[in-house]
């Protein structure tokens, strides 16, 4: 049960046609049409949109000290611009905790406020039914405003309102998928052909014969058996092997490209039609 404050609940109350937004500044007077003040600010249920306290600023009747009037405990005089707090004293005032942040209401501040008006209410409802029954006992986890009608219910007949509703035209952004870019690799095979020049040594042996040959006398004759003379014969031989290389490096990345988008709708408001009959003095 979060309380919120009327400009934070609806900014723009100041520019609707209810009267909501009118209520604050009102004069609010207790038992005997003592002045109690004024109508600092309102709080608003977060949940449900519905008002539960006028935050009252007591002024001289109790010196600086703002509190907490429940909207069922309110009487609202629209012609005099004035709301009378139901059985209202002075008494209760300063028993009531004083208003100074609204994160400080909680439901132990609520209950506070809840025990000052009980007392109060319960006497107003025992007037409307016969019916008696046993206080009603409240908890913590499970406790709601629709409890209590008596401190949080606008049931009067002065009190009755109107809300008056305008469409919007919201423009919000959704982020969403629409497409996914996958880029990996893959393996192409091919075959490559290369040409490598190579050498190889062959041994060539020419055999002549002397055209001049001279005698040479047989003790000079140097006849060895078994001379070799060796020559090395060499050939290249292709080496060819694979090595890989980095071909093309591939860099990956998103940009952002921003765009408009114009929509159009039919916007539907509810405006207030005033059926008066005889002379009524009816002030807007």
């Amino acid at each position: 049960m979060a309380l919120v404050k009327l400009e934070d609940f609806y900014p723009n109350y100041r520019d609707d046609s209810s009267d909501v937004g009118d209520l604050k500044n009102y004069s609010v007077y207790a038992v005997g049409d003592d002045k109690v003040g004024s109508v600092s600010d309102i709080l608003i249920d977060e949940q449900t949109g519905k008002l539960r306290y006028f935050v009252v600023d007591t002024g001289f009747w109790v010196f600086g000290k703002k509190v907490l009037l429940p909207v069922g405990m309110a009487t609202i005089d629209r012609n005099d611009n004035r709301i009378y707090a139901k059985t209202l004293l002075k008494e209760q005032v300063e028993n009531l905790p004083d208003f100074n942040d609204l994160e400080t209401v909680d439901y132990d501040y609520e209950e506070q406020v809840r025990g000052v008006y009980r007392p109060a209410a319960a006497t107003s409802a025992k007037t409307k039914t016969a019916a008696k029954s046993k206080p009603a006992t409240y908890d913590r986890s499970s406790y709601s405003y629709e409890q209590e009608p008596s401190l949080y219910d606008i049931s009067d007949r002065d009190n009755q309102s109107l809300k008056l509703y305008e469409e919007r035209l919201v423009a919000n952004k959704q982020r969403q998928k629409t497409g996914e870019v996958a880029i990996g690799k893959r393996v192409e095979t091919e075959t490559a052909r290369v040409t490598v020049p190579v050498e190889k040594e062959r041994v060539v042996i020419e055999r002549t014969a002397p055209t001049n040959a001279t005698a040479v006398d047989p003790r000079n004759a140097n006849f060895r058996e078994g001379e070799v003379a060796r020559v090395d014969v060499y050939e290249e031989t292709p080496d060819i092997h694979k090595e890989a290389f980095v071909r093309e490096e591939v860099k990956v990345k998103k940009v952002v490209e921003s765009d408009t988008v114009t929509a159009e709708e039919q916007l539907r408001r509810e405006e207030l039609d005033i059926d008066t009959q005889g002379r009524p003095i009816v002030n807007q």
